[in-house]
């Protein structure tokens, strides 16, 4: 019985390509050093998955930056603002594309499906001179034959990577970009012929978009694609894999009908009515690539119930036709579970990182083919039966009181309107108040003061001290660029979840549990393992303290229940909403000490929300409904004086306005510059927000300093949609990236350009 990975982490078990990359951006390494730590890398995972016994391993799924990314320097499909002048794609086009440069920005990036993983969005039209311009997927191909490891490679598939992709700028919106289906099935035939020629007898398609609501256009563009391929993939046995969600009656038939297709990748997971589609019909002779292991999570495989899964579906496919597989790439979970060595036994018994699956998906192969590791079954089987029994994962009291909240809708008893003026009475902001998100740059000096505290290297004392330095730091800058509204740069925490998992109860932490976000971007998702409450107070010392140094109002920042739930790796064992109601009664505790530690604005980050909703039309509105209840519940209590800020990013949140609205936040800053200011075509098209709103006006993660006049037309574009009165003036995101050389003239621009239309707006009265 065969095995199969859909693919695998990059950035290395203690993230050696995040500070390969970083060292190359900095151009304190060179390009070779970044080759050869990829390499490295790519060498190791290979001869991972050898030796565990994986017969079909993927090729093609290392990337510097994305796979997306990766796909559009394949078909050179670059803007013409990066000057790339033809032949193979280097690092400068690469990364800038990506990353922008001193002149130019980047293109825009957003969630990959629902996942807290991001792709940089292809920008098409129809004058785009498609080329074949980056050869990535056969050099690493013939890299891994090199090493005697005979690997699937993995392309995006055709008709994806359209509908993934945007209208360039100047195009119009109703461009139908499937239009371009024959211009770059050429480049993919380039590509197959070359595999071919290298020795390839597998090629996987990876065509997640399957899992959407298509429509017959749609669907049609599938089969017109494959059948445009079949002859030149004749010869090749092609897998066309899907994940994160079930397929459609309609996609599933679809799927099943492509020409010159040898397999079919389905998440089993995720996708859990897919499998009474596959055993209504499933065509003679196919291969079935069952995807039993989790891709997107952190718990031990239940093998037992898997294999009564795999033998079902062995009845109807045939025993030397099923694959044993994960849902999707392992890239969306943390790599090896050996390097943890804080962690307790019975929390990591429960448990399965990149590398544990990796042994689950082979012994589940092996147990089909009636070579049963007896010992490794039971030891599963007793993991499992300790986790649905362990003391330490339920707590009563937590469970009575998320109960409790059935009964209501938990909003604040005054409009926002009413809210809004009582705010402005008391804070006295100008016109367009400035403000940024929350973090500021996390500095050498900074991370090590953290880290050595973490070590016991350094007294509490010591610690408090250097932070309260930091902060200081910070609020002196901010007053220096006379910005309104202040935070205190969050130099206590490396990260937004983690600061605050680590003082819930229910949560575990890994000590390199790092998951990719993006490029070099990192998270360590915590561990939700059991009922969430807060023990005690989390950020009212630091923000108290912050709000001493300064006259101006300071943030009390938090972060939201919905994003603490997509931003963690998420107990199995219940629905989701009900733990996310758990964590919106412990920051609901901590807005209100908060409040009476006399902080006048809080803000609870809600970065995730649109990154949860589900990717079924029909599935939107429960999950809108519990989510956007979550955040209410956490500000309910406040007085009207108290202003609730939240912040949104990275995501396509036109479609989810109301329940934006919904949220009845005083003020909400989101994401828009980079995005090419997407955002505000939804109050062209008459949408009325009465709450403020701040729309990012320059993109923090790309080292470009934006002019004042850049900044002040974006403000501009702002205020013809927008009245005087609700606009806000902030980045698109936090700083915690960037450097301060980067901020500072950054910010001071920001700030001119608010002052500058503020001086027009009064004269024009």
């Amino acid at each position: 019985m065969a095995s199969h990975i859909v693919g695998y982490p990059r950035m290395g078990p203690k993230r050696e390509l995040k500070f390969a990359l970083e060292s190359f951006w900095d151009k304190k390494s060179s390009a070779e050093d970044l080759k050869k730590v990829a390499a490295d890398l790519r060498s190791s995972i290979w001869k991972q998955m050898s030796g565990a016994g994986i017969k079909y391993i993927p090729s093609n799924t290392f990337s510097y930056y994305d796979q997306v990314l990766d796909t559009t320097s394949m078909l050179g499909a670059v803007p013409p603002r990066y000057n790339w002048t033809g032949g193979e794609i280097g690092y400068d086009t690469y990364f800038s594309m990506a990353r922008g440069n001193a002149s130019v920005p980047a293109m825009e990036m957003t969630k990959w499906f629902d996942t807290n993983y991001h792709f940089i969005v292809p920008e098409l039209g129809p004058d785009v001179k498609f080329s074949y311009a980056s050869h990535k997927a056969v050099d690493e191909f013939k890299e891994a034959k090199a090493l005697g490891v005979d690997t699937v490679p993995v392309l995006i598939g055709p008709v994806s990577y359209l509908l993934l992709s945007k209208p360039a700028k100047g195009v119009e919106k109703t461009f139908s970009l499937l239009s371009l289906l024959p211009k770059i099935i050429p480049i993919y035939k380039e590509v197959i012929s070359e595999l071919k020629a290298a020795g390839a007898s597998w090629i996987q398609f990876d065509e997640p978009t399957l899992v959407l609501d298509l429509d017959s256009q749609q669907l049609q563009a599938f089969t017109a694609a494959y059948a445009d391929l079949e002859s030149t993939l004749s010869g090749l046995n092609v897998l066309i894999e899907t994940y994160f969600a079930d397929l459609t009656p309609e996609a599933y038939k679809t799927l099943i009908g492509l020409k010159g297709v040898t397999a079919y990748g389905l998440d089993l997971v995720r996708g859990t009515q897919t499998t009474d589609l596959v055993k209504k019909d499933f065509p003679k002779g196919k291969y079935l690539f069952a995807g039993v292991v989790d891709g997107r999570n952190i718990w031990a495989n239940d093998l037992a119930s898997s294999l009564s899964t795999l033998q079902a579906l062995e009845a109807v496919v045939g025993k030397d036709k099923l694959v044993v597989s994960t849902s999707c790439s392992l890239l969306h979970t943390a790599v090896d579970l050996v390097n943890e060595t804080k962690l307790d036994d019975e929390i990591k018994s429960w448990l399965a990182f990149a590398a544990q699956k990796v042994v689950e998906v082979n012994a589940l192969a092996k147990a089909l083919a009636g070579q049963k590791d007896e010992a490794f079954f039971s030891s599963n089987a007793a993991a499992q039966a300790s986790r649905k029994s362990s003391p330490r994962v339920t707590n009563a009291a937590v469970q009575k009181a998320a109960d409790a909240l059935k009964g209501s809708d938990h909003r604040r008893a005054t409009n926002v309107s009413a809210r809004l003026d009582a705010q402005q009475k008391k804070l006295n902001l100008p016109i367009l108040p400035t403000t940024t998100i929350g973090s500021f740059p996390q500095t050498v000096e900074l991370r090590r003061v953290r880290r050595e505290f973490k070590a016991n290297k350094i007294s509490e004392d010591d610690y408090i001290k250097a932070i309260k330095e930091e902060i200081k730091k910070v609020v002196n800058l901010q007053e220096e660029l006379d910005i309104d509204v202040l935070v205190h740069g969050e130099p206590e925490r490396n990260d937004m979840v983690e600061y605050f998992g680590e003082q819930l109860s229910g949560f575990a932490f890994t000590v390199n549990g790092w998951v990719q976000s993006y490029g070099s971007r990192c998270v360590k998702p915590p561990i939700i393992y059991g009922d969430v409450s807060r023990p005690k107070a989390m950020t009212v010392f630091w923000s108290s303290t912050a709000q001493s140094m300064t006259k101006r109002p300071m943030k009390g920042m938090l972060t939201g229940p919905v994003t603490i739930l997509n931003w963690s790796f998420v107990r199995n064992d219940q629905p989701r909403f009900e733990t996310c109601y758990q964590i919106a009664l412990a920051i609901k505790d901590e807005v209100e000490d908060l409040e009476k530690a006399g902080i006048n604005v809080i803000q609870i980050d809600e970065a995730a929300l649109r990154e949860g909703l589900p990717l079924r039309k029909s599935e939107h509105a429960f999950y809108l409904k519990w989510a956007v209840h979550s955040f209410r519940i956490t500000n309910c209590g406040v007085k009207d004086t108290t202003q609730i800020h939240t912040h949104m990013c990275y995501s396509n949140f036109n479609d989810i306005i109301h329940s934006i609205i919904d949220m009845d936040a005083d003020v909400i800053t989101i994401e828009n510059s980079r995005s090419d200011e997407k955002l505000l075509s939804v109050f062209r098209e008459g949408v009325k927000y009465g709450a403020g709103i701040g729309p990012g006006v320059y993109d923090i993660h790309s080292p470009r300093i934006p002019s004042t006049e850049e900044i002040a037309d974006r403000i501009n574009k702002m205020l013809a949609v927008l009245e005087t009165n609700i606009l806000w003036v902030n980045p698109d995101c936090g700083l915690k990236t960037r450097k301060y050389e980067e901020v500072k003239p950054a910010l001071n621009n920001m700030v001119a350009a608010a002052k500058q239309l503020r001086t027009k707006l009064a004269s024009a009265k």
